[in-house]
């Protein structure tokens, strides 16, 4: 079946000329009719755009082949994507998961779109996110809940459930997501494939509609460890409209995988605070076993300690609420988007505010704005950007005697859509394990290390240092061909 290739599967196939981009792209769009209306992963589909621009890569690859300069072709040419719905593509709508925004089509592209474009890759269309990327099960979005493919009753994580379902699902080759407090790699704990979240100014935020400008980084959602390569190689790299982006080259990730995989000599450090009461047996063992494989593979591991992990969830929901209350003061409805009528310009503020954003988004805006107002400043937003020192300490110190560190992406697996709807705390708490990396503003990897007794996907967390991707996409890879783990399909029914 061509849509469950992976993009290095398919990238031989379309040079060998045994398939065709534009065939390859019909089968992922009939793949997407066949099973989107129960996991209703895309907001928004571009099946004519998508065969155009797959035509113009078979063009592409036609004139490569007759010069003989196919080795020169980005990986991508001809490979159907997604892009997560708060990531700017021009003239595609551009909701962010809200009503405030439902008619919104931004006047350009993101930088790491215009990259995927560059590089010859299709683009599918749109996926479901929690409003403003605020949530961590999809349930937030303004238009529905996406299902988890392998449990059409459970959730896909948040807020990239949508991205993270269209890969389990194979209704793209890989998608882009966002991560802000781990929401690339816990969907992709969920779901069972690869999340990956940069280090931060590794790949532009130009064009990513912001909730918390010092957290957010656009990442990579796929098959398989490869793939997640593949497509950082693409959108990474320096960028002079964002200022938060690094001038640094960008070397070959994938080039390590054409060496034999091992782990001799890699220090692996497992934090004890991320081993804590509660987690669910299976995903504990999961992991366990996990690092277990990673020895026997030559890997040595050490016990750490990150002190100050338990402090990670408030520092995150202060400094999160209070830059997104910041970000989200430009919806007001009158330079774009939903615009309320009312007697005054007061009026016309809360109406728009009030009709168009969701609870979640309201609760952060007032969360925020209440830890930025005047007495509180000190005591609750410069406290945490305090503790956020502390937390970014904890992982330098770690990281000087370590070279990966290792341990669960979630607590648990992926659990029944509603049961956390009307407990945002314990909802927050799903992120325990993934929110210090944006803190911290280092790399970290969520692949696929079980199943739980259920059949839900179990994900093993990997983090590295700041621009430190090559060593983590290693030892993931490494890890990744000495299991199976990866290969396993959900098994959804197509409609007829």
């Amino acid at each position: 079946m061509l849509h469950e290739l992976t993009i290095h599967q398919a990238a031989s196939l379309l040079r060998s000329g045994e398939i065709t981009a534009v065939e390859l792209t019909e089968a992922v769009l009939a793949r997407i009719l066949a099973v989107d209306n129960d996991v209703k992963a895309y907001l928004a589909l571009t099946p004519e755009v998508a065969l155009e621009q797959a035509a113009e890569a078979d063009a592409t690859l036609a004139d490569a082949r007759r010069a003989g300069t196919l080795a020169e072709l980005p990986l991508l040419t001809g490979i159907p994507l997604a892009i997560k719905d708060v990531i700017s593509v021009e003239g595609i709508p551009a909701t962010c998961g809200s009503k405030i925004l439902e008619n919104y089509l931004p006047p350009y592209s993101a930088t790491a779109v215009l990259k995927l474009r560059a590089a010859g890759a299709v683009l599918l269309g749109k996926t479901n996110t929690d409003e403003f990327a605020m949530g961590s099960s999809t349930e937030n979005s303004a238009y529905f809940t996406t299902h988890n493919p392998w449990d059409l009753e459970r959730v896909p994580g948040g807020s990239s459930g949508g991205s993270a379902a269209a890969v389990a699902a194979d209704e793209c080759l890989a998608a882009l997501g966002t991560d802000t407090g781990g929401s690339v790699r816990q969907p992709a704990a969920l779901c069972g494939v690869v999340g990956l979240k940069p280090t931060y100014g590794r790949v532009s935020r130009y064009g990513l509609i912001a909730y918390a400008s010092s957290l957010d980084q656009i990442g990579s959602l796929a098959k398989d460890v490869t793939d997640a390569a593949i497509l950082l190689g693409a959108i990474a790299g320096h960028d002079p409209r964002d200022s938060t982006s690094v001038n640094a080259p960008v070397p070959d990730y994938a080039a390590p995988f054409q060496h034999k995989p091992g782990l001799s000599g890699l220090r692996i450090g497992v934090p004890k605070e991320y081993f804590v009461p509660g987690m669910q047996p299976e995903v504990e063992a999961a992991v366990r076993a996990a690092i277990g494989v990673m020895r026997d593979l030559g890997a040595e591991i050490r016990e750490v300690s990150l002190p100050h992990t338990d402090l990670a969830l408030p520092v995150y929901y202060l400094i999160a609420p209070a830059e997104a209350s910041a970000n989200l003061a430009r919806f007001d409805g009158i330079r774009y988007g939903l615009s309320a009528s009312g007697g005054s310009l007061w009026e016309t503020y809360r109406q728009t505010r009030g009709q168009g954003f969701g609870p979640e988004v309201k609760r952060r805006i007032m969360l925020g704005a209440y830890a930025l107002s005047a007495g509180y400043y000190d005591a609750y937003y410069l406290k945490a950007q305090q503790v956020r020192t502390l937390i970014k300490q904890d992982f330098d110190n770690v990281l000087r005697d370590v070279d990966v560190i290792a341990c669960p992406t979630s607590p648990t697996t992926a659990f029944r859509i509603g049961e956390k709807v009307d407990d945002p705390l314990s909802m927050y708490l799903t992120d325990i394990f993934t929110l210090s990396l944006n803190l911290a503003g280092i790399c970290g990897l969520s692949l696929p290390c079980g199943f739980d007794a259920a059949g839900l996907p179990i994900g093993l967390q990997l983090i590295a240092g700041p621009f430190e991707e090559p060593r983590l996409l290693q030892a993931a890879y490494a890890y990744e061909q000495a299991t199976d783990w990866h290969t396993r399909k959900p098994k959804l029914e197509a409609e007829s």
